[in-house]
């Protein structure tokens, strides 16, 4: 007689990761980290723009050939963008989702209201939508050219004062880096947390840390179109 055999089909650690709570919040908070990771650099890289067309040019160039003779001309800045679209995708699906079971958890109002949440708690939503619409506007604007009517291939600096040289552009970027830095603000206190780098004698330190940061990464965005509007650069 023979015995009948059974196939337990176990999900894998992966799958076990991304279904649960705790897995998407980690998986939130390592892109979130990446991406502030490139929000750091693409801001020192703007900061060039300072220093004339030849430097912020010669940038721009640079990107596109990081990596030579190692890599082909762009192959690096590819990665770094398909690295970048990952986290990007991953950071809004697990937020989405996480906002859905949290719903469907508490489907009842609360009886008792609960203390006030700061404004860059109450408005990450929000945030994250402004800056994904942000996001696409940006690549069409400055990276296609699509949408940019007097875009010039090959010649950023020049790009860079078109737009700012619209109160649209104006608009669209300073709100868009507003969101970005009450963003950072919660999310990489947050972020902290979800990674277990906090605690009762550390948490004072990363709340002023992501105030710095922040306050820097938004005063660093704001000062191009700034500068650019009060023919700082020109």
């Amino acid at each position: 007689m023979a015995l009948a055999t059974r196939t337990d089909r176990r999900p894998s650690m992966t799958r076990t990761l991304w279904d649960s709570t705790v897995g998407k919040k980690t998986i939130m908070a390592v892109s979130g980290l990446i991406m502030l990771g490139y929000l750091v650099a693409h801001m020192v890289g703007n900061l060039k723009i300072f220093f004339g067309p030849g430097e912020f040019d010669g940038y721009a160039h640079w990107l596109r050939t990081m990596g030579e003779p190692i890599l082909h001309y762009e192959w690096a800045l590819w990665i770094v963008r398909v690295g970048l679209v990952a986290a990007v995708v991953l950071h809004g699906i697990s937020a989405y989702q996480l906002s859905r079971r949290d719903i469907r958890a508490r489907p009842a109002k609360y009886v008792h209201k609960r203390p006030r949440a700061s404004y860059a708690t109450r408005t990450m939503r929000w945030g994250g939508i402004i800056l994904a619409l942000f996001i696409v506007w940006h690549i069409l604007d400055l990276t296609t050219g699509t949408v940019h009517t007097s875009f010039e291939a090959g010649h950023p600096y020049q790009n860079v004062i078109d737009t700012f040289s619209t109160w649209y552009g104006n608009v669209i970027y300073i709100v868009a880096v507003l969101a970005m830095g009450l963003h950072v603000q919660h999310g990489f206190w947050s972020a902290a947390q979800t990674l277990g780098v906090g605690n009762a004698t550390r948490d004072r330190v990363l709340k002023t840390l992501a105030n710095v940061l922040a306050a820097v990464l938004t005063l660093g965005f704001v000062s191009v179109p700034v500068a650019v509007m009060t023919g700082v650069v020109s």
